[in-house]
């Protein structure tokens, strides 16, 4: 019983489930906007559309694991958000079944997406959305796409996390696309590029060697740092034009929040947080949590924002 137990743990520790949080705030985030411009949740679709958003995500964790398996091996200076769940390095499950997981999970999310688009109309959008989505998440490390070595990973996962899934949410409950959606969302784009770069940037000596070629591989730590102090700075200076469109004043605000976070960040980018191997965890912890934080400061202001209609 305690070895099953201990075989469970692990299990659920290589599907890495504290990452989910952020795929069901930004799919959330795409539902709120709809209700903002006058929709009514459907919650049958709702829920269809997030079975297939974390199933999707959570097959993408396993495939990760699997395919990325010589790169975990290398890495000698993993952190709690980079190097993998490091379980199948650890010898803690087979290989095998980061494998078999994410093709269970790649089957639920097909399904998902099929029955999205039985629901006629409506459906049709979002399932090709969603299945732009699979396609781009499986490819992520996957053969023979492996987008993650060349050089275009980076800007596949902000597209897939941080575009497509609020615009899954959005379009499930309207049914069309509008500008609104784009122009909340872009911002987080910004940050979840930034953030993927903070990652990569302990695990490129381990990627380097087994050819995974990251954009801080490619680029070399200082590029990679000014293009990071970039990627910051566009969330934020995106949003006098993103209000001018026609972005609310108060999401904006609700953006604006984390300003001081990113601020922080930018600084210590400047300083060279980015090779001094002591600080890499905090980097990494402080960008996933500026992103985190101003996707549910974005929430959070539109829900306020609905209470008054």
């Amino acid at each position: 019983m305690a070895r099953a137990l201990r075989l469970l743990i692990a299990f659920v520790r290589l599907g890495r489930p504290h990452f989910l949080i952020g795929g069901f705030v930004v799919y959330g985030l795409g539902a709120a906007l709809a209700a903002l411009m006058g929709a009514t949740i459907d919650w049958r679709r709702f829920l269809l559309g997030q079975v297939a958003v974390t199933a999707t995500q959570l097959m993408t964790h396993y495939a990760n694991d699997y395919f990325d398996f010589a790169a975990d091996q290398a890495n000698t200076t993993a952190t709690r958000f980079s190097g993998g769940s490091r379980v199948l390095p650890a010898g803690e499950l087979p290989i095998i079944v980061a494998l078999g997981a994410a093709l269970v999970l790649a089957t639920v999310a097909i399904a998902a997406i099929g029955l999205l688009a039985r629901l006629g109309p409506v459906g049709r959008l979002p399932a090709g959305l969603m299945a732009a989505a699979f396609f781009l998440a499986w490819g992520y490390s996957a053969p023979p796409l492996q987008l993650h070595s060349r050089g275009v990973g980076e800007i596949t996962t902000a597209v897939v996390v941080t575009l497509l899934t609020p615009l899954l949410g959005f379009v499930l409950q309207t049914g069309h696309l509008r500008l609104l959606p784009f122009l909340a969302v872009m911002p987080l784009c910004a940050m979840q590029f930034a953030m993927l770069l903070a990652i990569e940037f302990k695990d490129a000596a381990g990627d380097e060697a087994v050819g995974k070629r990251t954009l801080v591989v490619r680029w070399g730590g200082a590029r990679a740092a000014r293009l990071y102090q970039v990627a910051v700075a566009v969330a934020y200076l995106w949003l006098p034009m993103a209000v001018v469109l026609g972005l609310p004043v108060a999401i904006a605000g609700g953006i604006l929040i984390t300003a001081p976070l990113a601020l922080w960040l930018i600084s210590q980018m400047s300083r060279g947080i980015w090779h001094q191997p002591v600080r890499w965890e905090t980097l990494a912890f402080a960008t996933v949590a500026l992103l985190v934080a101003t996707s549910m400061a974005e929430l959070a202001a539109v829900l306020w924002l609905l209470r008054g209609l």
